[in-house]
């Protein structure tokens, strides 16, 4: 029988005190904490920061304030001090009063979400830093207890452990196989059998892509003269494509490929004209409703540059999404971003080139193509590489086929996926449900263990 008292988190916990800024010749030859994930495991790093510092011990445990909840507790096993930014705090713990295992586990137990959300105002929305965390109460059993129920917690989650490692490995399972099905689409492996049964007709551009590269090429200079793009060589290829396919430059196919509006800023109007930024393309489609509005005028001052219709392919070209694109939905009031660099427009010659075919091959190529692209401190894709990426085109009918069967295919990867998603909210819930037994005890009450 064990009776749980209340104390204080301060009662066993106590604050390494010392804030010093980032250039401070005291710290300068330590290397930095530079994250602890939900696991408890500490990341050291030599990254620059402009925010103030703590110094962190050998043997100190360590919160993150911002994700404490999580898990991201952990002791600091270096043999030197390290540095870490004050979103962090660092403690020495009175290991008579409580076993540390016992603590990590409960940080990340709804009991203790639930005295945050009581006595800390803004709860676990807030950054729990010492001044929150320390005056804390919690219901503690001794501290033989306390390894018997580190002891007991370790056993149940072993299976709940075992469940997380196969459930990132089918998410690592699912994430490939998207990949290898965009690959042998672009590849002409996911159509073979289509080519076997519709055989190339020279001079028909639904079956013969030589012809319709060259009614792509008419249409292109019919509405505006195209510079030339270099031919493109042989290293350029980068795999076997079919007799009756043929690579092009995605600028070749394209009547425009450009970013948003240049110079000055725009003003705000609820006009119902949208402006659209990178942050308004959410995993491949566009919300424009969330978009700013803005005036006529400076709609029309923007248009000009982008001509941004419906169909058109968004790809944010810089910043942490870059990468990310989407086709224009059906509305004809969905428009560019004020930034320079934020969403580049990739316009496509309809009805000789599918904008889904395309959009394809970029969510599989974009990778490699921010690879060669260039961008110090932040990722960009440049217009220039955009337009002279070599991409492999189908003849017309064969695109819709393969976009027919991605389509398809990727549906059920989906489904997997939502399986997955779900695995994984039910392994969380199990793993809530074992602390929340073990630490949803009130005071003075007893437990037979």
């Amino acid at each position: 029988m064990s009776e749980w008292k209340k104390v204080k988190i301060g009662d066993f916990l106590t604050e390494r005190e010392g804030r010093y800024k980032p250039d401070d010749s005291k710290i300068s030859k330590y290397k930095r904490l530079d994250k602890i994930d939900f696991s408890g495991t500490i990341h050291i790093s030599d990254k620059p920061t402009k925010t103030d510092m703590i110094i962190v011990h050998p043997g100190d445990l360590v919160i993150s304030g911002i994700n404490v909840a999580k898990g991201a507790v952990a002791v600091y096993q270096g043999n030197e001090p390290v540095c870490a930014t004050i979103h962090y705090s660092s403690y020495t713990f009175d290991s008579s009063k409580v076993d540390l295992d016992y603590f990590k586990y409960f940080v990340k137990s709804p009991a203790f979400i639930a005295a945050l959300q009581k006595q800390v105002k803004g709860g676990i929305k807030t950054e729990i830093k010492p001044k929150h965390l320390l005056p804390l109460e919690i219901s503690i059993p001794d501290l033989q207890t306390q390894r018997e129920i580190v002891q007991k917690i370790s056993l149940q989650l072993q299976r709940t452990e075992q469940l997380s490692l196969e459930i990132k490995s089918q998410k690592n399972y699912i994430k490939q196989l998207r990949q290898n099905i965009l690959q042998e689409a672009i590849e002409g492996k996911l159509s073979a059998a289509w080519r076997k049964q519709n055989p190339v007709q020279k001079g028909n551009p639904d079956y013969d892509a030589e012809a319709l590269f060259e009614q792509i090429q008419k249409e292109r200079n019919g509405e505006k003269k195209q510079k030339e793009l270099s031919q493109i060589t042989d290293e350029e290829k980068p795999f076997e494509i079919p007799e009756s396919w043929k690579w092009v430059k995605l600028g070749e196919i394209s009547l425009l490929i450009t970013d948003g509006k240049h110079g000055d800023s725009v003003n705000q109007n609820n006009s119902g004209y949208y402006f659209l930024s990178a942050k308004d393309i959410h995993n491949g489609e566009l919300i424009y409703t969330n978009a700013r509005q803005i005036t006529e005028k400076d709609f029309y001052e923007t248009h000009r540059r982008t001509n941004l219709e419906p169909g058109d392919i968004c790809i944010v070209n810089t910043g942490a999404t870059v990468g990310k694109l989407s086709i224009a939905p059906d509305n004809p009031r969905t428009y560019m971003t004020t930034f320079q660099k934020s969403v580049a427009v990739v316009k496509l010659v309809k009805n000789l080139v599918s904008n889904i075919y395309v959009k394809f091959f970029l969510i599989f190529d974009v990778p490699k193509l921010m690879a060669t692209s260039w961008g110090s401190a932040i990722n960009n894709l440049l217009l220039s590489d955009m337009k002279n990426e070599p991409i492999p085109l189908p003849p017309l009918s064969e695109q819709k086929e393969i976009v027919k069967q991605v389509e398809k295919l990727l549906q059920t990867v989906s489904d997997l996926k939502n399986q997955i998603t779900e695995r994984e909210q039910l392994t969380k819930q199990l793993m809530q449900s074992i602390l929340k037994e073990s630490f949803n005890k009130q005071k003075n009450r007893k437990e037979k263990l």
